[in-house]
């Protein structure tokens, strides 16, 4: 019997996460207010959700998907690195920037603890406290990853990342001028509050060019939290795993090192702006591609179980984040 070579498995799968892509980005070109990476992770809960698409996307379409859902999502991350600058950081000062960590280290270990107390399975509250306190989608998959959770676990998660991310579009405006917060203000909270970076780009650009680098800037710090959050909740992982005798993480994902070292690289070295163009639209391809194989493994009917105890996690962390990041803008 000839044996299917593991690269060929991959590739139906691969392809259709790049089909997928492409048309998310069709939806952005076509409605800018629509984030491409929220587009591709919607794109995905809907393909998810069509009966007659299942066995594909539980057959053949399977490994391939798995792959982009966590190879691909690691290289995005690493190439999201190339994005963020420590010079663009410390601009900042210090106080957004100790008012920043604080807000995202809050709630995350306020998510957490509220995931766990209302019962959460698994890795469930650890991945919800990812995304909200970090940079959404994108996160859930990188801690999901280096913890390795089950594709399973991160549905739940993604599904609550995406609805409250896509929510704070509309709502955050809504709430500027009833809050007293100046264009810059407003950017600063946008991005000290909203999940992913696209939602923060949607959100912010109401308020105008100087509001919108505030909030990307800001946004950006959070992003680059990512790494030692990660690393921090793989040694305690690695414990936990020794004193139960089962595998253990690595000690630090090699995708969180070369966060760190893309970082450095923008930092310390002038960069070619076609090299950062075009490394942008790579991350941002293979990011989309693994938004939707993540998007497409969640299953509505199956989250039923859990479903309201997930709803009412994410929807007090979403709260909880607002209110911090607008604590924070107050103080600053």
């Amino acid at each position: 019997m000839r044996r299917v070579r593991p690269s060929a498995r991959l590739l139906p799968g691969a392809t259709a996460a790049a089909i997928a892509a492409a048309v998310s980005w069709s939806v952005h070109l076509a409605v800018p207010a629509v984030p491409l990476l929220t587009a591709a992770v919607a794109l995905g809960i809907l393909v998810g959700q069509v009966p007659a698409l299942r066995p594909a996307l539980d057959g053949g379409l399977r490994p391939g998907l798995r792959m982009a859902a966590r190879r691909l999502l690691r290289i995005g991350i690493v190439l999201l690195g190339l994005e963020l600058s420590l010079v663009d950081i410390a601009a900042l000062g210090w106080l957004t920037i100790a008012t920043t960590v604080a807000v995202v280290v809050v709630t995350f270990a306020g998510t957490i603890g509220l995931g766990r107390a209302m019962g959460l399975p698994g890795h469930q509250p650890l991945l919800v406290a990812s995304g909200f306190s970090i940079c959404g989608v994108s996160a859930i998959g990188a801690m999901g990853a280096a913890v390795r959770a089950r594709h399973e676990e991160q549905a739940v998660p993604v599904a609550l990342v995406t609805l409250c991310g896509t929510l704070a579009i509309a709502v955050l405006p809504v709430l500027w001028h009833p809050l007293g917060l100046s264009a810059i203000g407003f950017g600063h909270w946008v991005g000290a509050g909203v999940h992913d970076v696209g939602q923060v780009v949607a959100t912010a650009q109401l308020a105008g060019t100087a509001a919108l680098a505030v909030a990307v800037v800001v946004k950006l710090t959070r992003v680059l939290l990512l790494a030692p959050m990660v690393a921090i909740t793989t040694a305690v992982e690695r414990r936990r795993a020794a004193d139960a005798a089962g595998p253990r993480p690595a000690i630090v994902p090699v995708f969180v090192v070369g966060v760190l070292a893309a970082v450095l690289l923008n930092t310390l070295v002038p960069l070619p702006e076609w090299l950062l163009t075009g490394a942008e639209f790579v991350q941002t391809a293979l990011l989309a591609m693994a938004l939707f194989a993540l998007g497409a493994a969640i299953r509505f009917a199956e989250l039923a179980v859990t479903g309201w105890r997930a709803l009412v996690t994410g929807l007090t962390s979403w709260v909880l984040v607002a209110a911090l990041a607008y604590g924070a803008v107050l103080l600053g």
